[in-house]
């Protein structure tokens, strides 16, 4: 079948064109798609894994303490990262709706000019409360983003795609990681032309943002999105665009749709509590409260775990760099598994990795086992962050999606608020090991609710899930 043709008798138009997109081989251009909204992402990463890496020099410039005097204190480094999951919480529940209803285009670069300007404001600030406040603000832009971005990646790419699709997304965007390790190891124990390292840190990231707003112009809108906006024309427009891109690329006809289901065109947040995805509302908001103490509670802590282990300032920075090179080797493993694997098994895989991990980061005190468990707990982490980014954007329909996606990720942004509280308590009275102890049982939750009501997800359309 050829781009030109037209889809089989009986089949609705916003049906076929899903099922056109559904079976685009993997070209250059579908490969482009990808790497140009994992730049977007790779600088909204930049700004939130930043938080580790300048801590020690928040720490070090009197803004803040390491631990906090009360559980919820503002003096404290905790308060400032749930300053950041504040906002991100804010961005993912209050405006995760942006996408749905002004486009995915819209919102991913609209996003990333607020993340970007608020940063900015942020570098500047000279009190812990100034501070907390324009973290709160980015964070918003940058919760709004993420949601975007992962909405976009499902509905662009073809089925058998969508894992290897977020596999690569990550690694681009995790590849910000060890950027902001580096820049920060450089320059957090310095104050070049008497202005703090740490901000010469945040405004880098914040001017990178900036180029970002020209990517938009080589990223087409979801023809899904504007199929359930009932912009059937438009829809048509890029799908056929698309079509004939890839065609010349891969050098012949395309193969033939196969008939999938058309979705309703409109539909409302309560969805997510009706009777077809209740349950999985609830499953992925279990499982966001609890995976979020894993995740954040190493990623964002790095540097601070180390100096509490013994370590120095320039030495904790330069351990946290060489473990945070490491980043994108968990989604680069993911790219083998992710389309041969039920998505909900790697999930569980991770989750159980990370509790092994994180036990025995807790019990090292040479600095090579220190940095060799580190790398394995931050490939674990990121595999796992390749395989529910996929898997919680192919669980609601396109008419929700972004609204869905951003209300099961806030759980994760509004357990990360008292997170770091938590660790900030957990490492005062109970040390390191008190820390990898909490994440472990909270691993397990991850494990049970995945594992148990988790759907399938590989290889089916978006529509075949959604129904």
């Amino acid at each position: 079948m050829t781009t030109t043709d037209q889809p089989a008798i009986g089949q609705s138009e916003a049906a076929a064109i899903s099922a056109r997109l559904d079976r685009l081989p993997a070209t250059r251009y579908i490969w482009l798609l990808v790497s140009l909204l994992s730049l977007g992402g790779c600088f909204e990463f930049y700004d939130l894994f930043l938080t580790a890496y300048i801590g020690p020099g928040l720490v070090r410039s009197g803004l803040f303490s390491r631990t906090s005097v009360s559980f919820f204190g503002f003096s404290g480094l905790a308060s400032f990262v749930a300053a950041t999951f504040a906002g991100l919480f804010i961005g993912t529940l209050v405006f995760g709706f942006a996408a749905d209803a002004f486009g995915r285009r819209m919102i991913f670069t609209v996003s990333l000019v607020w993340y970007a300007a608020a940063t900015a404001v942020m570098a500047f600030q000279k009190t812990a409360e100034g501070l907390d406040l324009w973290r709160m603000i980015a964070g918003i832009g940058i919760g709004v983003e993420l949601v975007t971005i992962d909405t976009y990646i499902a509905e662009l790419m073809p089925k058998e795609l969508r894992g290897r699709a977020f596999a690569v997304n990550e690694v681009i965007q995790f590849s910000a990681v060890p950027a902001v390790a580096l820049v920060a190891w450089k320059l957090v124990p310095l104050a070049p032309w008497g202005f703090d390292g740490w901000r010469w840190v945040v405004l880098l990231g914040s001017i990178g943002a900036v180029f970002v707003w020209f990517l938009r112009r080589s990223i087409p809108e979801s023809p899904r999105w504007l199929i359930a906006r009932g912009k059937l024309a438009e829809a048509e427009r890029i799908t056929a665009a698309m079509e004939q891109r890839v065609a010349a690329e891969a050098g012949g006809s395309l193969p033939a749709p196969s008939l999938e289901v058309a979705e309703e065109k409109h539909g409302a947040f309560l969805e997510i509590f009706g009777p077809a995805y209740r349950k999985r509302t609830f499953m992925m908001m279990v499982f966001h409260f609890f995976q979020t103490i894993g995740y954040y509670g190493f990623a964002s802590w790095v540097p601070t775990l180390l100096i509490a282990n013994g370590i120095s300032i320039t030495s904790s920075l330069q351990y946290s760099f060489l473990i945070a090179i490491s980043a994108p080797f968990g989604p680069i493993a993911a790219w083998s598994v992710a389309d041969r694997f039920e998505r909900k098994w790697q999930i569980v895989g991770s989750a159980i990795c990370i509790a092994l991990f994180g036990v025995a980061f807790a019990r090292q005190s040479d600095p090579a086992l220190l940095i060799v468990v580190g790398v394995l707990l931050t490939c674990a982490n990121n595999w796992m962050s390749v395989s529910f980014h996929t898997y919680q954007a192919e669980l609601f329909p396109t008419r929700i999606r972004a609204r869905a996606v951003g209300f099961v990720y806030s759980w994760s942004r509004f357990s990360a608020i008292f997170t770091s509280l938590m660790i900030g308590f957990f490492l005062r009275d109970f040390g390191v090991p008190g820390v990898f102890t909490f994440i472990a049982v909270s691993m397990l939750a991850v494990v049970l609710s995945i594992g148990i009501f988790g759907p399938r997800t590989r290889g089916l359309s978006l529509e075949t899930i959604s129904h």
